[in-house]
C-alpha cells in the first residue's frame, strides 16, 4: 500500500482528495493512524480526517495544466483556457465551488484533471483584488483587534483592517480567504 504524502491525490471512500497536509499520530496499543489535511477535488471543501494506517486508499491520477479564466458564461458556467492542449475548458459553479469568488478575467490558475476529464481548478495561492465597497475609516480605529467587512472587485466579502480603503488594491490568502497586506491604490 502506498504512502500517504502531502500533495498527493487520494480515493477514499470513493470521494476524491488532494492530500494537504498529514503527521503520522500513533494511539494505544501501537495503533499507528495519519492525521490529515483533505480537500475535496470536486467541492473544494477542506477536511481534518483520522485514517488508520491500514485502511484502504488509492493514489489517483492527478495531472494539473496551466490555465487562465476567460469569461463567466452564465450564472452556472466558467469559461477557461488550457494552456496545455489549447482548448476552452467549461466548468460549473460546483466545480469550482470555493475558488469562483476570486475569478477575474485573464487570470492564471491550474485547471485539475482525472483520466482526462477537468474536474476543478486550483487558485494562485495570493491574488490582489481591489476594494470597491467599505466602511469609511474612522479617527480612532486601529489595525489590532478587529477589522470590518470589506467586497472586493469579484463579490467575494472578507475581513480587513481598518485602515482599508475603497479603491485600495489588497492581497488575499485564497487558502484561508484573508487579507494579507495592502499593496496599492487604483
Amino acid at each position: 500500500m502506498a504512502e500517504i504524502k502531502k500533495g498527493m491525490a487520494i480515493k477514499y471512500k470513493n470521494e476524491p482528495y488532494l492530500v494537504l497536509d498529514f503527521k503520522h499520530v500513533h494511539k494505544a496499543n501501537d495503533i499507528t493512524t495519519y492525521s490529515i489535511k483533505v480537500k475535496h477535488i470536486k467541492t473544494g471543501n477542506v477536511y481534518n480526517m483520522t485514517m488508520k494506517r491500514d485502511e484502504p486508499f488509492e493514489e489517483i491520477e492527478l495531472e494539473k495544466h496551466q490555465g487562465i479564466f476567460s469569461y463567466k458564461l452564465n450564472d452556472e458556467t466558467f469559461v477557461f483556457f488550457d494552456n496545455q492542449t489549447y482548448e476552452e475548458v467549461h466548468l460549473t459553479k460546483s466545480d469550482i465551488e470555493n475558488a469562483f469568488g476570486y475569478l477575474k478575467e485573464g487570470m492564471e490558475l491550474f485547471i485539475l484533471y482525472i483520466d482526462n476529464q477537468p474536474i476543478g481548478i486550483e487558485l494562485p495561492n495570493f491574488v490582489e483584488l481591489e476594494v470597491i465597497e467599505t466602511e469609511p475609516n474612522f479617527k480612532g480605529d486601529t489595525v489590532a483587534g478587529g477589522g470590518k467587512p470589506a467586497k472586493l472587485e469579484t463579490g467575494i466579502v472578507i475581513k480587513v483592517p481598518y485602515f482599508i480603503e475603497v479603491g485600495d488594491i489588497i492581497k488575499v490568502d485564497t487558502r484561508e480567504d484573508k487579507y494579507v497586506e495592502r499593496v496599492g491604490k487604483k
